[in-house]
């Protein structure tokens, strides 16, 4: 069974745009640079054509990748209402004996936003976090063993 990815109305949008632009103006764009470095010569001492090549890979491997997560996108959108951590907050952590406040983005990498960490909602302690409110304290299992946060902000 393929894997669900939880993307916002914004991030699928976006993400559509990006697979439109790869399958359409990315595939001319590296055909002609292929092209281009053919006509260049014996194609295995050509470094122009092997690295077209190399970036066509990249190119194809991303519209592959763009394309099963929109095909198992499941569109969520935070209910401000809510209260608790969901997919798609903005979750503010402390960790037990720390101060310090850490902020994330519960959701996938795909959601990623300037200046904040994402959390898979998968991880272990996304997966802690996911229906905690402010003010609850929350233990998961780490590779250090195990460790607990406080949820001190939840914003949408």
């Amino acid at each position: 069974m393929a894997q669900t990815h939880q993307l916002s109305p914004e991030a699928f949008k976006r993400l559509e745009r990006e697979y439109d632009d790869l399958t359409n103006r990315g595939r001319i764009e590296i055909a002609q640079k292929i092209e281009t470095a053919r006509e260049l010569g014996d194609l295995s001492e050509n470094g122009d054509y092997h690295a077209a090549k190399e970036e066509q890979g990249k190119m194809e491997g991303r519209i592959n990748q763009l394309a099963a997560m929109l095909e198992n996108a499941e569109i969520v959108e935070a209910d401000a209402n809510a209260g608790a951590v969901q997919a798609g907050c903005v979750v503010g952590i402390k960790y037990a004996g720390d101060d310090d406040v850490d902020t994330y983005l519960i959701g996938s990498i795909e959601e990623k936003r300037d200046g904040i960490d994402v959390m898979s909602p998968g991880s272990p302690i996304g997966q802690a976090l996911l229906g905690a409110k402010i003010g609850d304290k929350v233990s998961f299992d780490a590779p250090a063993g195990t460790l607990t946060v406080e949820v001190v902000s939840i914003d949408v």
